[in-house]
């Protein structure tokens, strides 16, 4: 529907009204702006994006793998001036893979549409979602939205006085909330803290030469034992002179009555690693990466690189930019004077190569269709113009 049938069909009254909507009472994406003097939200965004994407290498190279692959997608459009609009940088960054990126993460992107004095979009800019909340309506349904840093609040209404769109809401599928998506970031909150521990793990042995650490056994003559000063004596010798990456294979000189006894790997810790790179399967399986494209050993789904990096632009990318371009050229062919289309263009992906080869030999072997029916299924316009016999028939 265009915005001229909006407007009228504003004006005719009737019609059907909307349901009443409400936040869900348990949504993960809980603000901390509205939990002041409550509990703490089930799920805390700020931190598990610092322990999700700054600290774990498999969750951030797979939303930058995907958002990457997002706003690399070629758009295919006949609108040009959307098309530059949608295509320029936001804040220094790529605008789409900004918003592929807040919407594996947080499952909601915010766009804010910036204006020139004639009411124009001249800009799209990819507000962080944490510090977006949704004002509902008296029924529920959103009638601002208000942005909050430090102590100042910013109220983005979601149309401005002549009844354009001020703000552009994208969300992944969230069941229990009506306000708000869910992104994969806390589906994948469990195997990263795992996967975490598990580095963390490695690291403590490699500070303690690679190997688990041994019994240092004290066997005197007389049968007594050490006295606490001696104890604490000896503990402290031993973290200063045989701990750590500078002291790996120093020889260890013991008084009388001392004697080491190393520990060896137990079962458990031989599948230590096991279960790191499980972990590491299920943070690439949550964010729709096959773990195969990240090095990931063990995985064994496709039989080569390239069905792997073909499934993966088929089943998470592709989709995504889907998403993304079709939710854009809805908010913004108001602004056009008509409708817009904004889709990837399959032609110009790389990664399907293969497939768009397969299709021309099949297409091209089909000796039963004319030379404009090849044309037409391969998404190409005809040689010869339509004859007026042809439209009639």
């Amino acid at each position: 529907m265009s915005f001229l049938n909006t407007i009228t069909s504003a004006f005719k009254g009737g019609g059907s009204a909307r349901v009443p909507i409400a936040r869900g009472f348990a949504s993960p994406w809980a603000h901390a702006f509205e939990m002041r003097g409550a509990s703490a939200p089930p799920f805390d965004y700020a931190t598990s994006l610092q322990a999700g994407y700054a600290s774990n290498p498999v969750a951030q190279r797979a939303v930058r793998i995907v958002a990457e692959g997002v706003g690399a997608a070629p758009i295919q459009t006949d609108a040009e001036d959307i098309l530059a609009l949608v295509t320029a940088p936001s804040a220094g960054q790529s605008l789409v893979e900004t918003i592929a990126a807040h919407l594996l993460l947080h499952g909601n992107a915010f766009i804010q549409i910036l204006k020139d004095a004639s009411g124009r979009p001249v800009e799209l800019f990819a507000l962080r979602p944490e510090r977006v909340t949704i004002r509902p309506g008296p029924i529920g349904w959103p009638e601002a939205f208000a942005y909050h840093l430090g102590a100042q609040t910013h109220v983005i209404p979601l149309e401005d006085e002549d009844g354009w769109p001020e703000l552009i809401h994208l969300k992944c599928l969230n069941p229990g909330d009506d306000h708000y998506g869910a992104g994969a970031l806390s589906a994948a909150a469990q195997a990263i803290a795992i996967h975490n521990a598990a580095s963390r793990w490695n690291h403590a042995l490699l500070e303690n030469a690679a190997r688990p650490s041994g019994a240092l056994v004290y066997q005197p003559g007389d049968g007594q034992g050490l006295t606490a000063d001696q104890f604490e004596r000896l503990k402290a010798e031993l973290a200063s002179a045989f701990q750590g990456q500078g002291n790996a294979g120093r020889p260890m000189l013991l008084e009388g009555g001392l004697d080491w006894k190393p520990m060896g790997f137990s079962p458990s810790d031989m599948e230590f690693q096991k279960t790191k790179e499980a972990a590491a399967r299920e943070i690439a399986t949550a964010f729709g990466v096959p773990p195969m494209l990240l090095g990931i050993p063990g995985d064994a789904t496709y039989a080569n690189y390239q069905e792997a990096n073909r499934a993966f632009y088929r089943l998470t990318v592709l989709p995504l930019a889907s998403k993304v371009a079709a939710t854009l050229s809805h908010w913004l062919s108001g602004f056009a004077g008509e409708t817009v289309t904004l889709k990837p263009d399959l032609d110009q992906v790389p990664a399907l190569a293969a497939e768009r080869d397969q299709q021309w030999a099949r297409v091209t072997q089909a000796d039963f269709l004319t030379n404009d029916e090849k044309r037409s299924l391969l998404g190409l316009p005809p040689l010869t113009p339509p004859t007026e016999e042809t439209e009639d028939e």
